[in-house]
C-alpha cells in the first residue's frame, strides 16, 4: 500500500490538482495539510466520487488538516487531546490494512516564525504536547505512521543553503531537538532509510524562482513505527506536481508499505 502527504496551500483552490493527483496516483492514503477552509466548505462528495474517505478538521482561511483513505476510517481524533489549541492542525485516525490497523496521524505542524517570538514559542509547547501524546498513541497502536508538513528540515542535508539559513527558523537547534525526540520514541525518517539524490527536498519558496533553481527545503515527512518499519519498500518526493499551473509550494511524498 501506499501513503501520502502533501501540504495543498488551499484546497478550494487545487482541488482539481488534488483529484487529478489521485487518479494518476491512486494512493491508499493521502493526508493533506493548509486546507484553509471550514468542514462545511470541505468537498466530501469530490472526495468521495474519486474513492476516498475523508476525516476532516478545517478552519477558516488558514491551516486544516485531513485523511483520505480508500478504506473506511474509525477512531478520530482532532488536535491534541488535552492540548488547548484554536488552531487545526492535526488529525488522526485509524484504517484496516492487510497486515493489520494502521494508525494515521497527519499533522500541521506550527511555522514558528523566528526565534525568540512567540510563535515559536508556541511551536515549542505545541512540539512538546504532540510528542507527549504520540507516546501514547504508539503504545496504543503499534503501526502508526506519522505525515505532514513539520517545518522542520531536520539535518543540513535538507535545506539548499545550510550555512547561511543555520538557527534560522526551519533550521534551529531547538526545532531539530524536537524531531529527534520523536525519532526517540521508536519512530523512523522513512525517507532516510534509503538512498536518495542528494538535494531533495518538497518544499520551495514561489519567489525568486526558488523550484527552478531547487532553493528549497524538505520539511515535509513520513515517520513510520517499529512495526511498520520493515514493510517500507521506498520513499520519494514527487516533484511533478510543482511544476503546476498555480501550484503548492509543496510537492507530496509517498511511502510505499507492503502491508
Amino acid at each position: 500500500m501506499q501513503i501520502a502527504t502533501w501540504n495543498i496551500n488551499s484546497l478550494s483552490v487545487r482541488l482539481p490538482q488534488v483529484l487529478g493527483w489521485l487518479a494518476a496516483h491512486p494512493v491508499d492514503v493521502l493526508c493533506l495539510q493548509e486546507l484553509k477552509l471550514t468542514d462545511d466548505k470541505f468537498p466530501f462528495d469530490a472526495i468521495e466520487a474519486a474513492g476516498y474517505e475523508a476525516a476532516a478538521f478545517g478552519q477558516k482561511t488558514y491551516n486544516g488538516v485531513a485523511i483520505l483513505s480508500r478504506a473506511p476510517l474509525r477512531d478520530v481524533v482532532r488536535n491534541i487531546p488535552g492540548f488547548g489549541d484554536e488552531q487545526a492542525r492535526v488529525v488522526a485516525a485509524t484504517l484496516d490494512a492487510p497486515g493489520g490497523p494502521l494508525r494515521i496521524v497527519n499533522g500541521y505542524f506550527v511555522n514558528g516564525q523566528e526565534p525568540g517570538s512567540e510563535k515559536f514559542a508556541y511551536k515549542m509547547r505545541w512540539m512538546e504536547a504532540l510528542h507527549d501524546w504520540l507516546r501514547g498513541e504508539l503504545a496504543a497502536h503499534p503501526r502508526l505512521a506519522l505525515l505532514g508538513d513539520f517545518n522542520i528540515a531536520p539535518e543540513d542535508r535538507d535545506s539548499y543553503d545550510p550555512v547561511g539559513l543555520r538557527e534560522t527558523i526551519h533550521h534551529t537547534s531547538e526545532e531539530r531537538t524536537h524531531f529527534r525526540a520523536l525519532l526517540a520514541l521508536g519512530l523512523t525518517d522513512a525517507f532516510r532509510m534509503f538512498e536518495q539524490p542528494e538535494k531533495t527536498f518538497s518544499w520551495w519558496d514561489y519567489r525568486m524562482l526558488g523550484f527552478q533553481k531547487n532553493r528549497g527545503l524538505r520539511i515535509d515527512h513520513i515517520l513510520v513505527s517499529e512495526a511498520l518499519k520493515p514493510l517500507v519498500e521506498s520513499c520519494t518526493v514527487d516533484r511533478a506536481p510543482r511544476k503546476n499551473q498555480q501550484p503548492s509550494d509543496h510537492a507530496p511524498v509517498v511511502a510505499e508499505l507492503r502491508g
